[in-house]
């Protein structure tokens, strides 16, 4: 698959694209968080059954895993900020009807449409790669990656304190606030990307996957209500699996699917998800664990008697922590890889963990452990995105990064319902109220850090970082120092820099990839400071096309061996000739 630009006029994107982006990641974040503070009370506010109380968190869990990949992929084919926007007014609309019902479907409707906007994060780490220097694209990567983390923590105390002192709707209209000025935020700062894949929306592929994923997720999620061992739960188990093999099969014969699953199929992206499963766990087992151990009156022997508040400030810098770590996760990075990285956050979340096991007796060590668990999931989290869009065409970021997002998603839907049985099953009855207790607080935890063991073992099987091999062909350029840094974000393709006659960079050059048969295989336009990336869609010679304003056109011939290794080919374009 290839990719190709629109003919829209960019504007060069403002130092401020970062921060707005991972803002508007930790708004999509904050949904899922935002009503476990009431979680307990959603039965009584909604003057319904506990069991259908839980479908308002359900709905938001069941939208966002569908939205992610299809917003990704709608994305890639029609404008990452489009779809970005799109995202944060589907949240603001669902958040306003939320707040004005207490109305069981209606409730339900709208928290469907706040999950909706999960699809931002993958967006937002598109729309990074597209249009940032390489030097800051990994720190800026890292931190909307973290942002669901940022996010969800955060989200806690703030939504505690609200809850506490003002009718519970005023968490709605919170939401839609930070919506609106998210989107007002993306309008000032944030271009759109020139960078488009070619061919049409897989319609058949999107109901496909998205019924695969309800009947999947909708008997994780409702488990525990139905018994695992039902014939509902065993049976939408066993629909899910036949959906999704079904699925599988149309996709592969499909020439633009939904999902490219050739290229999922790979070593490198095949072993990111399954360790993003396991990070999704590891990190959802804490935020279940301790809110409820700090809110356990001290009477049980091992409660921590702390308010909703406290209890929220106490998990907070989780999220903080998530949030600081991005530039180290840079700098580690840009001198051992995302692969080592990884590998280092999945150990910090272990140690955590296994220390956690005996810091449970007063508050400050609740936040001990909260900030050692922040570093590992914030180092682990910010290595994803790197080693996803090292690993696929610039066409496919937006879909890949978000069936990485949906593949978090599942480890923490996996963690809610294994966590939750947990609980549940070693729980102490008193008065007809179940009281979890500390064993079983112990036993989430060895879950959790066994599910860390088993993705680190995924994350020793990822590729190693190769050293940049001596180039089949290179031009000239003052940049090779930059560019060999920047191998393992583009990953294999052609790569280099349009420059002029006096070798400085040319913007916005349009740059095109001609295959042996004289057919177009992609293209690009150059950025700021000249880059620009294309993938290859198999070995073989090309000839790279470049053309800009105010210089005559050039062609260069280059071979690619169809490895993931780039080759490095700068175009430098003579002066236009002018005639008499």
């Amino acid at each position: 698959m290839t990719h190709t630009t629109n003919d829209q006029p960019i504007r060069r994107p403002s130092g401020a694209i970062v921060p707005v982006l991972a803002f508007a990641g930790i708004v999509v974040a904050v949904m899922q968080t935002l009503l476990v503070p009431v979680i307990k009370d959603l039965p009584e506010l909604l003057g319904t059954a506990p069991s259908n109380a839980t479908w308002v968190m359900t709905s938001t869990l069941l939208a966002g895993a569908v939205a992610t990949p299809i917003m990704g992929r709608l994305g890639d084919l029609y404008g990452k900020r489009r779809m970005l926007l799109l995202s944060l007014s589907v949240m603001v609309v669902g958040s306003l009807i939320a707040g004005f019902t207490s109305e069981l479907l209606v409730m339900i409707g709208g928290r469907a449409l706040q999950g909706f906007a999960m699809g931002a994060i993958p967006l937002g780490i598109g729309l990074m790669r597209d249009m940032l220097p390489r030097e800051k694209l990994p720190s800026a990567m890292a931190l909307m990656s973290s942002s669901i983390g940022v996010g969800g923590g955060l989200a806690l105390p703030v939504a505690a304190l609200v809850a506490q002192h003002a009718d519970w709707h005023a968490l709605f209209f919170l939401a839609a606030g930070l919506g609106v000025a998210s989107i007002v935020l993306t309008l000032v700062a944030v271009p759109e990307s020139p960078m488009r894949a070619e061919g049409t929306f897989d319609v058949l592929g999107a109901i496909g996957l998205s019924a695969g994923l309800v009947l999947f997720l909708l008997p994780i999620t409702k488990g525990s209500d139905w018994g695992w061992t039902s014939g509902t739960t065993l049976g939408l188990f066993g629909a899910a699996l036949a959906v999704l093999v079904l699925w599988g099969v149309m996709e592969l014969r499909v020439k633009a699917p939904l999902v490219d699953l050739r290229t999922t199929a790979r070593r490198s992206v095949l072993f990111t998800n399954l360790a993003s499963i396991m990070v999704g766990v590891a990190f959802y087992a804490v935020s279940l664990v301790l809110p409820q151990l700090l809110q356990l009156p001290t009477a049980t022997g091992y409660g921590l008697g702390q308010s909703m508040v406290v209890a929220g400030l106490c998990v907070a810098p989780l999220g903080l922590t998530m949030m600081f770590t991005a530039p180290i996760y840079a700098r580690i990075s840009a001198k051992y890889g995302p692969k080592v990285t990884l590998i280092i956050g999945m150990l910090i979340i272990a140690i955590g963990y296994g220390a956690g096991l005996g810091l449970m007796n007063a508050a400050w060590q609740t936040i001990v452990i909260a900030v050692v668990l922040g570093a590992g999931i914030g180092l682990a989290y910010s290595s994803l995105p790197a080693l996803i869009v090292g690993s696929v065409p610039a066409s496919e970021t937006g879909a890949a990064n978000g069936l990485n997002s949906l593949m978090r998603s599942i480890g923490t839907s996996v963690s809610s319902a294994v966590i939750g049985m947990v609980l549940a099953n070693t729980a102490n009855d008193v008065g007809g109220v179940a009281i979890p207790t500390m064993h079983g607080f112990r036993v989430s935890f060895l879950i959790a850090a066994g599910a860390v063991l088993v993705g680190l073992l995924f994350a020793l099987l990822l590729p190693g970082r190769r050293r940049a091999a001596k180039p089949q062909l290179r031009a000239s350029s003052e940049e090779d120092a930059a560019l060999e840094r920047a191998h393992e974000i583009l990953g294999g393709g052609f790569r280099g820099r349009v420059l002029d006659a006096d070798g400085d960079p040319v913007a916005r050059a349009k740059v095109t990839l001609i295959d042996r048969r004289g057919r177009q295989a992609g293209a690009t336009l150059s950025a700021t400071d000249g880059s620009y990336a294309l993938a290859v869609p198999a070995e073989g010679a090309y000839v790279l096309a470049a053309k800009a304003t105010g210089h005559d056109p050039l062609a260069s011939s280059a071979t690619h061996t169809g490895d993931d290794r780039p080759v490095d080919v700068d175009l430098p374009l003579p002066s236009e000739t002018v005639r008499a």
